[in-house]
């Protein structure tokens, strides 16, 4: 087993929007005035907090989350940012994004995120037709989407992603692939499209609007994935797409059962040690990989104290993935990338031989699920993705 501990990213969640969207079901919340200054200063006094889970690794990606991040100003992530790099390394090749949303962002603003360090943006379109956008309860319209990824390009940002829906209320596949199109038409070089999904604890879920049949959904899927084909953005995880060799790394980190670090109201993070026993004298290793997650409540995350204890009172919870569920912890992410990861990395992230698979692998395998080579999904496999998963629940 090698000695390697995971790369490490830096998930932040920020979590105040204007509105609540009636589809969402992150921690996100309103409020009349947002605690900036306050914030930003918890989030120092969280991040020292896992800093022993750093371990001297550098920072792969860094990634602004919400919420809605845009709502904070250049100056919060310039100053964050400069104290990351006081306590944790930043590299040339870090990818540092921020979420945007159309309608929270101007001109200036963006040119003070580039300053500030942020070299990616991840723009939260979801439609460009203003009657979804209301029906989404989005409080931009498809003009202000334009603005923005205009705006965004003029400040230098050549790395960004779209997020965009499918199956939206009453939407046609005409609608759809129309909302694709328009996407495709600003050469993003990154593409989020995803089906619209009811959450529990969402608006939407206690008044569930009226979506398109299933059968009209598989049309929808079949006709966009050929249509971002043929703009040359390949499919590398279910719901991601992007052009050659601009695929998010912060993602890419979580599928690869990365580490990241957590911090900010509700955020979680998963990182891995390497445990020391001494049998005999002679010396063995394990690895553990342990789950976290802090306070939820903003007044609650603003009210916490920190004691330099190496759990502070914003850390609420932790797990560690006993040996007997890891293989599905990892196979939930890894089996979404559509060229799988190579069976030497689900040997290092877990700690585990790859014969724990077995004989659930080689049926697979077998059936023209999974590819012969690695721990990849066939075509058929991924459109089959869960029915692939369930099968590990009990390896």
């Amino acid at each position: 087993m090698s000695q390697d501990l995971p790369p490490l990213s830096l998930y932040v969640h920020i979590p105040w929007c204007v509105k609540k969207c009636p589809y969402c079901d992150f921690n996100s919340h309103t409020t009349n005035e947002l605690p900036e200054k306050s914030y930003l200063e918890q989030l120092k006094k969280d991040l020292l907090a896992d800093l022993l889970f750093v371990q001297d690794r550098p920072l792969k990606s860094i990634f602004f989350g919400g919420g809605t991040p845009s709502l904070m100003s250049p100056g919060f992530f310039e100053e964050f940012l400069n104290f990351v790099r006081q306590h944790i390394e930043i590299t040339v090749n870090t990818e540092i994004t921020l979420e945007a949303n159309p309608g929270t962002t101007e001109a200036s603003k963006f040119f003070g995120y580039r300053e500030a360090g942020i070299n990616r943006l991840s723009l939260g379109v979801q439609s460009f037709q203003t009657l979804q956008l209301e029906k989404l309860g989005r409080i931009h319209s498809g003009n202000d989407a334009l603005k923005a990824v205009e705006q965004a390009k003029q400040a230098g940002f050549d790395n960004f992603n779209l997020d965009l829906m499918h199956g939206l209320p009453d939407q046609t596949l005409e609608m759809a692939l129309a909302d694709l199109q328009q996407a495709l038409d600003l050469n993003p070089p990154h593409l989020s499209w995803y089906q619209l999904t009811i959450e529990q604890n969402t608006e939407f879920f206690r008044h569930p609007p009226v979506l398109p049949e299933d059968d009209a959904l598989w049309d929808i899927q079949l006709a966009g994935a050929e249509l971002l084909k043929r703009h040359n953005r390949h499919q590398y995880e279910v719901s991601a797409f992007s052009l050659p060799g601009r695929e998010a790394q912060h993602n890419l980190n979580y599928w690869r059962f990365g580490d990241y670090l957590g911090i900010g109201a509700g955020a979680h993070g998963k990182v891995s040690t390497f445990n020391s026993e001494d049998k005999s004298k002679c010396i063995q290793t394990s690895l553990s990989v342990i789950r976290y997650r802090k306070t939820r409540m903003p007044k609650n995350y603003l009210a916490a104290s920190y004691n330099l204890q190496p759990h502070a009172s914003f850390r609420i919870g932790e797990e560690m993935i006993e040996s007997e569920d890891l293989p599905f912890e990892f196979l939930m992410n890894a089996l979404r990338l559509s060229k799988g990861v190579e069976e030497s990395v689900f040997q290092a992230r877990t700690g585990l031989a790859m014969s724990v698979l077995e004989p659930t692998l080689s049926k697979l395998r077998h059936h023209g699920l999974l590819k012969e080579n690695g721990l990849c999904p066939t075509e058929k496999g991924h459109l089959f993705l869960n029915d692939v998963l369930a099968q590990f629940t009990d390896t």
